[in-house]
């Protein structure tokens, strides 16, 4: 999400957020590492979802089009890493923009599934179609596109900035809300199970918390004029940023059934051997 002074959001008026254009060294090494590490995982767990669909099981809408988007901010990342012309790099950035604001949707529509299905669960299931489904991901993928081409044709870069902070912030009291009504309607919510319960809970809990990491410090660099020559600040929230595909496997693990409970299951089973061994040395 780099920023330019007139036609490009994503461009930054001196460069400064470009790999070989001055952007700090240890950025664009994080920049790598994110790289190698997500996108593979990303795959695979795109590849897992296929598998679910083939096997006749109704996978995630949400989860699915959210991968998708962090294809596309890999890919970005690649090219910028790869030191393009500049003129690609901005086009490349602006891609990875639409790919950014992509993924905050359909986070927030994967938080508003899980509050429906605790605080709103006989209308969820009854209402809860496909068509529904694809519609929201054609509105998610849309807006975001017709955000940044418009801003080919906006003047002001200011007045750009403040939207995208104020976009940016417009998540936080959705996700609030969506974690306070769970938390109230957890006990009249007896068609779910407690497991359910528990991931659902821990899920929307761990959004809300990625989502204030993460996006924390660019919305107060976007807001907030008087700090947006503080390097450091600028610096953290470009890092912080890259990290969001990173964050969005974590919230697909929580998704996944009885992927938290396989986990928990191999730490208590870990913990066991390590105290059993304790007590025969012992």
């Amino acid at each position: 999400m780099e920023s330019n002074n007139h036609s490009n959001v994503t461009s930054h008026n001196n460069s400064t957020d470009n790999p070989y254009y001055g952007e700090p060294h240890i950025i664009y090494v994080m920049t790598c590492v994110i790289i190698s590490i997500g996108l593979p995982l990303t795959l695979v767990a795109i590849y897992s979802l296929y598998s679910q669909v083939k096997n006749d099981h109704v996978a995630p809408i949400y989860i699915i089009n959210l991968l998708i988007s962090d294809i596309f901010q890999f890919c970005c990342m690649i090219v910028k890493v790869a030191k393009p012309d500049w003129k690609i790099y901005r086009i490349f950035s602006d891609i990875h923009l639409i790919g950014l604001l992509v993924s905050i949707g359909f986070m927030v529509c994967i938080a508003l599934e899980r509050y429906l299905i605790i605080a709103w669960p006989l209308w969820y299931h009854v209402r809860r179609t496909i068509k529904i489904s694809l519609v929201v991901c054609v509105v998610v993928w849309t807006l975001p596109l017709v955000f940044v081409l418009s801003v080919y044709f906006w003047v002001e870069f200011k007045a750009v900035i403040t939207i995208l902070g104020v976009l940016l912030l417009a998540p936080f009291p959705l996700l609030i809300f969506f974690l306070g009504g769970t938390l109230k309607s957890l006990s009249a919510a007896i068609s779910v199970s407690s497991d359910e319960k528990r991931r659902i809970v821990g899920m929307l809990v761990l959004v809300l918390l990625i989502y204030t990491l993460l996006f924390l410090p660019t919305i107060i660099v976007f807001l907030i004029e008087e700090v947006r020559d503080n390097d450091t600040l600028v610096k953290l929230r470009l890092i912080l940023i890259r990290f969001s595909p990173l964050a969005d496997l974590i919230l697909y693990v929580f998704i996944r059934k009885g992927a938290i409970n396989k986990l928990l299951a191999s730490l208590c089973c870990c913990r066991m051997d390590s105290d059993d061994n304790s007590r025969s040395s012992a």
